[in-house]
């Protein structure tokens, strides 16, 4: 065979490589894990190890780069776009335990090593979007690519590639390129503060009650979590916190309503005006976002965060958004006076204030239909609630799940399984994280260790994890999880599967690395056969008696999934409009007064009153610390696209094993292979009606 030349440059580059591996036995984030599944070694990494393996990685990472700048052969796919997408992989693994640790499991040294190490990042990945040699030659490839032969999966890579460089500042010059690399470094730096200031806000505050009078209208369940909070924290009493198994709870089934107000009013005021204050980190982060988009020729931040996405346009998206809210308002406002008169009825001679609405509106739930948490909960023990949705997927995509002692894990709570399909064949790992600690941030969220790709003919399977907040054991009792805990199960499943089904030849192209307003469709799907019977009748057993949940509960279960769907509907309709509102702005530097501008923002969604001094986007982590600007409606748009996917099971079966076999062969399986627009066609042979959402909720 004929060899390729070698430059002097890419041997040097290999040459430090090769001395950069010998200096790897000491460092697990560098090394080969010792595991079979070559997973993350959690047992050997320290914070000792973090900030050397990532100066070594971007070291190695550059040499890669510059092996393929200096490469005097023609540009074409293997030299350039397969080497690019290779290239700086160590760091890539690095950064991936690094990050989604300081999410997980987190603490104060490891917050510091995220400041200093992400300009690091900043300057590395500037180092090479900016690379004018390297640009130039990824442009001659996407150039030339269609008389190159290429395969689909590779014209895709090699497409995604060139845009990724060009939406990323590749052709700005001299003075806009070094204002753009600025921008890029300050922002990585804002957005973890914002983040770390939320956790801290959320963990420094705690309702401690010693008077047992004021527990009046909890539930066992909640106040015996209560009880267990303060005893870890080595006080008297009960403890609750603004986590949500402890907040949601308390302001659903509290009688003392000053009580609530309280913990409302410091769950909704988080990080403004206090210690952990983001207000300007807030408008920092819009600022510096509008400035980058303007160098890059985009009126707004969301034109250029959308021109990506399946909306498209700002307009798109806004008008998505009002045409929801007009049709579903009226729906809302007819709910919320129902509640209204049924407070009223009942003796409570005021207007509705947001701290009273989920305590009025879960009596009427529990006097209109009967049931309640405290009764749903005895049949929805986790462990059981688990290995349904492990049976789920085994009964629609034929995947199986052993828990395995053979890989380390980050914490004790942590469990991880095997993923094999029907014939054994090794799919993905997938670890398990469900309570919550101080060390972990609030909320639930799918992330991965390891994508799945093909290198060099072997192909490596996904590392999967499922980060979550439910109802920790208590001494007495198991975790129980309430109806909307089993929901959030199912929803973050959905994610899974579509990291563990991957298929494909490049980690950037397989999986969740998909468009914004699509990545959230097989998640949401998920969600539908919570309000199933056959489903529910599977696994719901009380956890004392092991009798089956009855079939007269699961029928108000069926006949409340709607309840309060308009008032819900409009309440994320608000967020996406709150974040439009940030992002589609052309000059943030007006914006002065946070709490007023968010007020004037989101007018026109609110049903119930407006309240001073407290606003969400000083903590609204999904837009200002996640990678949701500009895209929170894409829960919204996702829940249309499910609508109409899953009325294909409801009309063919939920457990038909050929519309599950389609949706895991063309939406599942094939990550952003192809256009999302086209991938839904592929499956429900035709584009998305969006009438389906308004069906689903009996809203039509």
């Amino acid at each position: 065979m004929k060899l390729k030349q070698v430059t002097i440059v890419a041997l040097v580059a290999m040459l430090f490589i090769n001395s950069c591996t010998n200096k790897m036995t000491e460092n697990p984030l560098l090394t080969t894990p010792e595991n079979s599944f070559g997973a993350p070694p959690f047992d050997k990494i320290t914070n000792e190890h973090y900030k050397p393996a990532f100066e070594q990685a971007i070291e190695m990472g550059k040499a890669q780069i510059e092996a393929i700048v200096s490469n005097p052969e023609e540009p074409d796919f293997q030299n350039t776009i397969l080497a690019l997408e290779l290239a700086g992989k160590e760091l890539g693994n690095i950064s991936t335990i690094f990050f989604n640790l300081n999410s997980a499991n987190t603490n104060d040294t490891m917050q510091q090593i995220a400041l200093e190490v992400s300009p690091m990042l900043s300057e590395y990945s500037n180092d090479i979007i900016l690379n004018q040699g390297l640009f130039k030659k990824v442009k001659q490839v996407y150039d030339n690519r269609m008389q190159m032969e290429l395969n689909p999966e590779q014209l895709r890579l090699t497409e995604e590639s060139y845009k990724g460089f060009a939406r990323n500042g590749a052709n700005l010059q001299g003075e806009a390129r070094e204002q753009f690399r600025a921008i890029n470094k300050e922002l990585s730096q804002l957005s973890l503060l914002f983040g770390q200031n939320v956790l801290a806000a959320t963990n420094a505050y705690t309702l401690n009650i010693t008077d047992s009078s004021q527990l009046e209208g909890l539930p066992e369940f909640l106040v015996e979590s209560a009880k267990s909070e303060a005893k870890e924290r080595g006080t008297q009493g009960w403890v609750f916190t603004l986590q949500a198994p402890s907040y949601g709870p308390f302001m659903q089934y509290s009688n003392n309503r000053q009580l609530r107000e309280k913990m409302w009013r410091a769950y909704n005021s988080k990080s403004l005006n206090d210690q952990y204050d983001n207000q300007d980190i807030v408008k920092k982060i819009v600022s510096l976002r509008q400035q980058k988009a303007s160098l890059l020729g985009y009126p707004t931040h969301a034109a250029y965060v959308l021109e990506d996405n399946m909306a498209k346009d700002p307009e798109t998206v806004v008008n998505f958004l009002d045409q929801l809210l007009s049709k579903t308002m009226p729906y809302a406002k007819k709910e919320v006076s129902e509640i209204q008169k049924y407070a009223s009825d009942n003796g409570f001679n005021q207007d509705l204030m947001p701290w009273d609405f989920s305590y009025w509106s879960e009596k009427y739930k529990n006097e209109k239909f009967a049931f309640n948490d405290e009764i749903l909960k005895p049949y929805f023990q986790l462990e059981n609630v688990q290995q349904a949705v492990f049976s789920l997927a085994d009964t629609l995509f034929g995947i199986k799940f052993k828990e395995t002692k053979e890989v380390p894990v980050y914490h004790p709570d942590v469990k991880a399984y095997e993923v094999t399909d029907r014939n054994g064949k090794f799919l993905s790992l997938l670890y398990l994280d469900f309570f919550p600690r101080a060390s972990k941030r609030g909320g639930a969220w799918m992330t991965s260790y390891r994508e799945q790709r093909i290198v060099d003919g072997v192909e490596m399977r996904p590392f999967v994890s499922l980060v979550l907040n439910f109802t920790k054991p208590t001494e007495e009792k198991p975790s129980l999880l309430t109806f909307y805990e089993v929901t959030t199960l199912l929803h973050e499943f959905g994610h899974a599967l579509h990291g563990m089904l991957a298929q494909g030849s490049y980690a950037s192209l397989t999986g969740t690395n998909v468009v914004r307003d699509f990545v959230e469709l097989p998640s949401q799907i998920m969600e539908n056969w919570a309000t199933e019977k056959e489903f529910l009748k599977s696994f719901a057993k009380h956890y004392q008696t092991g009798e089956a949940i009855p079939d007269n509960l699961i029928e108000k279960i069926i006949n409340a999934r709607n309840y309060l769907g308009g008032y819900n509907n409009v309440r994320q309709l608000s967020f996406g409009i709150n974040d439009m509102a940030w992002h589609n702005l052309q000059d943030p530097g007006k914006v002065k007064d946070i709490v007023a501008f968010e007020t004037e923002a989101i007018k026109h969604t609110q049903i119930l009153p407006m309240v001073d001094s407290v606003a969400l986007s000083t903590s609204f982590s999904h837009i200002f610390a996640g990678g949701y600007s500009a895209g929170y409606y894409s829960y919204k748009w996702a829940e249309v696209l499910e609508a109409d996917a899953f009325s294909l099971f409801k009309e063919k079966g939920i457990f038909n094993k050929e519309v599950a076999a389609s949706f895991k062969e063309n939406i599942l399986s094939k990550g952003n292979l192809q256009d999302a627009a086209q991938l839904f066609r592929n499956f429900r042979g035709r584009d998305p009606r969006p009438e389906a959402l308004l069906e689903k909720f009996g809203m039509n």
